[in-house]
Parts: C-alpha cells; structure tokens; sequence
C-alpha cells in the first residue's frame, strides 16, 4: 500500500473522531476487518491503528476490541495538579488539609522567629541535612517501625524528590525496574524521565502477584522493585507479613534493590514491619510531610542502607544542594514536639470518616480501598469507558481521575480513582452522588 493511501486512511480516521463523527466509545472494525474492507495486509492494517493509538485517539482492549477514546478530557488527567476551575469539586488530586493547620503554621514561624539559631537558615545546609535534624526524622521512623541510625537517613525536598535521588543514583537509562501493574503516576513519571524499562507485576485485590514477579526475574536482568507495601496508591492495599517475607526472598534470590514507597503509611494501624526494617541491606524507604502534614512544606526524607550514602548526598547536591532550612527547621520542630504525631491520628480518623460516607452513598457498586486510606479505585462494568465517564463527571463538575495515568500495562483497566481528601465533607456527599449516578448511567 502506497504511504500516502496509508496517512491518507489514517487521517480520514482521525479527521471522523475528532469532528465527532466517530463519537467516543465508538467500537472499530477488528484488524482483520480493516484489512479486509481496504484491501490492506493485516500488518499495514495494524499499523494503521497503532498510529492512530500513539495519537491518542484510540485504544486496543484485550478481549473486548478497539474504541475511539474520549479526546476532549484534559491530557494529563490524573497526573497534572492543574488548577481547578470554579465550582468544580476536585475527586482527582489528594491534598488532605485539617481546621486549624493555618494556626500551626502562623505559631511555628513565629516561634522560628524567636529563635537564636535563626540566621543559620540563610546559609547553606549540609547535603544530606544537619544531623540533629535527621536524627528527629530517625525518631519518627521508629513510630513507623523502622530502626535506623541519623547516619542513614537523608532529608529531601518531598518524597517525590526523594524517589528521584534513589531512581538517579542506583539506575541508569535502559536498567530494568518492576513495578506493581497499577501504580503512583509520579513514579511513572520519573521512569520516564530516567529511561527506565518498567516491568508490571500483576495486581489482585490483596497485593502483588509475587509468582508473577518470581518469573519476570528468570526471564529478564531485573535491577530493582518499586513497591508500596503499606497502604498501596490506588489500590489501598497493607501487604501482609507473609507477603512481605515472599518479596524480600525473592529480592535476595535475584539481587534486586527495593525501592519502599511509604508516602501513604501513616494512615495505616498496626501494619507489619516495613521491607526496610526486613531487608535493611537492599531497601530503600522513602516517605515525606505532604499527606501526613501539608503538600506545601516540601520535606520528605530517605532511610538507605550506609553503602549509598555517599551517593545519595551526590545527587542531592546536584538537584537541590538541601532542602530548604527553614522548612525544615518548621518540620522536625513538628517532629520534635508531637505536633506530626497528633497530625496523623486526626487525618486516619478523618480519612475513616470519608470512606464510611463513601461506602454510604456508593452503596451498590464495587469499589477497592482500605478503610483508612483517602483513595477508593472503582472497577468499571464491561460495557464502561473510564473516559466517557471522567468527562461526564467534568461536565457536572466533578474532578476524577481515569485509570491511564496509574497503568503500566498497554491495556490500560476501566477504572477511576477518586481521591477522597480534597474537599469538605458536604462537597464530598455531593461529589459521590453524581458518581454513583454517572456511573450507573453508563454500566
């Protein structure tokens, strides 16, 4: 088939979506029909459909087909904190906030103020942060399970600074990295970024399918696991301590570095030990201020074995010389006199709250969450599209984010996240109502 009568088709495709005349939702013709009613090789058939994919336009379903795709949602749905419009309740980005936090923060700089140590903060700090400093974030991790000297511990700029300090220093371009099949969209990012080869590992209800990861290994040079054992983002998951033990075997069985994402663990009463405190010579925790305290602070921290230091201090240096010293002064001060402490029992209590008005109102349909977490991820029927039913919940006014941006399978799940800890609880009942009702419509 000459190349222009092969653009040719596939601009008259997309030409037909996106005036609407192929509305989204919109079933296509198999491969094999294509071929057949153009005149086509199967190849050059396939071909023309997964350049019409690679455009956004469209997108191939194991088992169930080819859809045209809801191309009016905004790019980046899910993983962009965008600015929300007017009026619109926001079920896509979690950014957990109590009364009062504003006073908190008014009293601790005023505090901060009186401070003899205070020109201090208008130097520069040392790479990894000053060590009493880290030695408050060391105390904190104890709470959390995890034993480890100030030595070992780095203070970052956010957990998601933090990920990219440990992706940068122990992975190079091309170094393959496992991952749960459904994931946090900013480590996807980062893999991205980085030009890691991200390897899904099969997900159920309960956890990773660790048999699945087992293989993966004998088939290919795994260099390290990204996992969230404590309160898994979107799925809500606390991996049991069998489960932990079969990940941390399979870990020393095949060398791999454990990359323990612990952004979300506060949440969680009584988990099992963290990988960290079970492997200490290969893992790598990471966990941070934003959900446990405010998204504005921008400290996080990262407990590492002591051989990666040195490394870690490198590359902290080279992407932020320290994290800013007045925001950390503020944070192990919080650390320090229980403030961070008192924090997280009111968020997990408030957190239970929304998921008992989401169980409430979502009555009726299959949802996946912890009932403490901030999350609930909504499997959709079979005849469901998660874009038409994002945009739906758009148009009334309702933020949500589809499956796409937490996937790292080609087949991306019919689902949405909504994230529950955004708004106010009257906002949120309202927001839950016209979900339930959209997605009813659709299923």
């Amino acid at each position: 088939m000459p190349r222009s009568r092969y653009k040719s088709l596939v601009d008259a495709f997309a030409a037909d979506i996106r005036s609407g005349h192929l509305p989204p939702g919109t079933r296509l013709p198999t491969h094999r029909q294509l071929a057949t009613e153009h005149g086509l090789a199967l190849v050059t058939a396939s071909r023309v459909y997964a350049e019409l994919e690679s455009m956004g336009l469209i997108s191939g379903e194991t088992g169930r087909g080819t859809f045209v795709r809801e191309t009016s949602l905004p790019p980046g749905q899910g993983i962009s904190q965008s600015v929300v419009a007017a009026g619109m309740i926001d079920l896509n980005f979690n950014y957990p906030s109590l009364p009062g936090q504003a006073d908190l923060l008014r009293h601790a700089l005023r505090q901060l103020a009186l401070s003899g140590d205070l020109e201090s903060h208008l130097r520069y700090q040392p790479h990894a942060g000053r060590l009493h400093e880290r030695a408050s974030m060391a105390r904190h991790l104890v709470e959390r399970g995890l034993n480890v000297p100030a030595e070992q511990v780095l203070i970052v700029s956010g957990a998601q600074h933090g990920l990219a300090v440990v992706m940068m220093t122990l992975l190079k371009p091309g170094d393959v990295i496992a991952a749960d099949a459904l994931t946090y969209p900013g480590f996807k990012t980062l893999a991205e970024t980085l030009h890691l080869e991200v390897l899904p590992i099969p997900v159920t209800d309960q956890g990773p399918d660790l048999p699945a990861l087992e293989q993966l290994c004998q088939r290919r040079s795994v260099r390290a696991v990204y996992s969230m054992p404590t309160l898994h983002n979107p799925l809500g998951w606390v991996m049991g301590a069998d489960q932990r033990g079969q990940l941390v075997a399979i870990a020393r069985q095949h060398d791999l570095t454990i990359i323990e994402d612990a952004a979300y663990a506060f949440l969680a009463d009584n988990p099992p030990p963290p990988l960290a405190e079970m492997a200490p010579e290969r893992t790598v925790y990471v966990s941070g201020l934003s959900k446990n305290v405010a998204t504005g602070l921008r400290v996080g921290f990262v407990a590492a074995p002591a051989q990666w230091i040195a490394g870690f201090e490198r590359t902290i240096m080279a992407t932020t010389w320290n994290t800013p010293g007045v925001m950390t002064a503020i944070a192990t001060a919080w650390l320090d006199d229980g403030t961070v402490s008192k924090l997280e029992a009111h968020k997990r209590a408030d957190a239970q709250a929304r998921q008992a008005l989401a169980r409430e109102v979502l009555t009726g349909i299959r949802t996946i969450s912890h009932p403490s977490s901030y999350f609930i991820w909504l499997p959709l029927g079979e005849e469901a599209r998660a874009d038409q039913i994002a945009m739906a919940l758009m148009r009334e006014q309702v933020s949500v984010s589809p499956a796409e941006p937490f996937s790292i399978t080609p087949h991306v799940p019919h689902a949405i996240r909504l994230a529950l800890g955004s708004v106010d609880m009257d906002s949120l009942r309202e927001a839950l109502v016209k979900v339930k009702r959209v997605v009813g419509f659709y299923a």
